[in-house]
């Protein structure tokens, strides 16, 4: 099968994925790549997996999901347009291309390359991650988001989201007693003070801890005053999410706090044969290789701890433009970001080797 990179990922963009809904995406790209070659596959909980080589694991992992939001699918001035060109579908599509050059190739890697095109990393849950985690052990892994083609991503921000019910019989509003909304308003308050206490002196966005206000409202039905907040906060790596959903919630301001999405920080060593690889493939490609720590989540978080392996994140796309109504992918960054990749998984030592000293 004669594989164009730019084809591959415009029909990739043109079947909706988003998140618990990859079914259609998973078994298409399953068909693709035993196309292509690789010993492919749908798992149990829905990832795409392609398999090529032999021998100890490395694993590209990517995720197939998007978050909600049509984007027409379109080339525009060297520009490819579609919800999931940065996040992720770019970034896996990449992948797929850089293994298919291998095959075709007849390259004879010393490695089994596993690629997983994940589920439900944008609903939080990473349900394909996790059931990852526990099916493979890779002696290195590289995590599909974007970066830019001569950027390489080293870590990302922890999570913690707080839902946080206030509710109490309506008083008149020329009373003393403060609304639920303003019980709300106050609980809002009083975590922005404790980020912004904690951040004085902290100089890098990825040492800070960062809220924001996801949604607020309020109603009543004449006898009840109810409002709803939902806070999330990212998190450095000295903030485990335990530890400031415990401070949280004495803000409570009598109201009802549920914790969700908890997840720690993750930051990789930059000191490894993986990383060294990829400063020599971007310098090969013509670029100047740099490092980037994220102030997003994503499924390093996941497998970092777990794997303890060599890992970065890597891939074409800029991620200011992620979840946005203009998101989009340059094909001259796309392309070039495919050859750095095959350049890594062409030279690649394997931890323990001569080569990785």
């Amino acid at each position: 099968m004669t594989l164009d990179p730019v084809v591959l990922l415009t029909r990739m963009l043109e079947v909706p994925s988003v998140s618990t809904h990859e079914s259609e995406l998973a078994h298409i790209l399953s068909a693709d790549m035993e196309r292509l070659g690789l010993e492919s596959f749908v798992d149990e909980v829905g990832n795409a997996v392609g398999m090529t080589g032999s021998g100890p694991e490395v694993v590209l992992l990517g995720h197939i999901d998007t978050v909600p939001g049509q984007i027409p699918v379109r080339i525009e001035n060297g520009r490819l347009y579609g919800r999931g060109a940065v996040d992720a579908k770019g970034p896996f599509a990449a992948f797929i291309c850089a293994a298919a050059r291998l095959i075709q190739s007849g390259a004879n890697l010393p490695f089994r390359l596993v690629l997983i095109g994940a589920v439900e990393e944008e609903s939080a849950s990473s349900k394909g991650a996790r059931y990852a985690t526990e099916r493979y052990h890779p002696v290195a892994c590289i995590i599909g988001e974007p970066s830019g083609w001569n950027r390489i991503t080293l870590g990302y921000k922890g999570r913690l989201l707080v839902d946080g019910v206030w509710e109490q019989p309506m008083s008149h509003s020329a009373g003393r007693e403060a609304s639920a909304a303003e019980q709300a308003v106050a609980f809002w308050n009083d975590v922005a003070a404790y980020c912004a206490a904690y951040n004085q002196g902290r100089e890098r966005l990825f040492d800070r801890l960062l809220p924001s206000l996801r949604s607020i409202c309020s109603q009543s039905d004449g006898l009840t005053d109810r409002a709803e907040l939902t806070v999330g906060v990212r998190l450095p790596p000295d903030v485990s999410p335990e530890t400031l959903a415990s401070i949280i919630a004495a803000f409570a301001h009598g109201g009802v706090l549920h914790f969700r999405d908890l997840c720690p920080a993750y930051q990789a060593d930059k000191n490894t044969p993986l990383a060294r690889a990829f400063i020599r493939g971007i310098r090969a490609a013509g670029g100047e290789p740099g490092f980037l720590l994220k102030t997003g989540t994503s499924d390093m978080n996941i497998a970092g701890p777990v794997w303890r392996c060599p890992i970065l994140a890597y891939g074409p796309g800029d991620s200011a433009l992620d979840h946005t109504p203009d998101e989009h992918i340059i094909i001259e960054e796309y392309l070039r970001a495919i050859d750095v990749l095959e350049r890594v998984l062409r030279q690649f030592p394997l931890p323990g080797s001569a080569a990785a000293t």
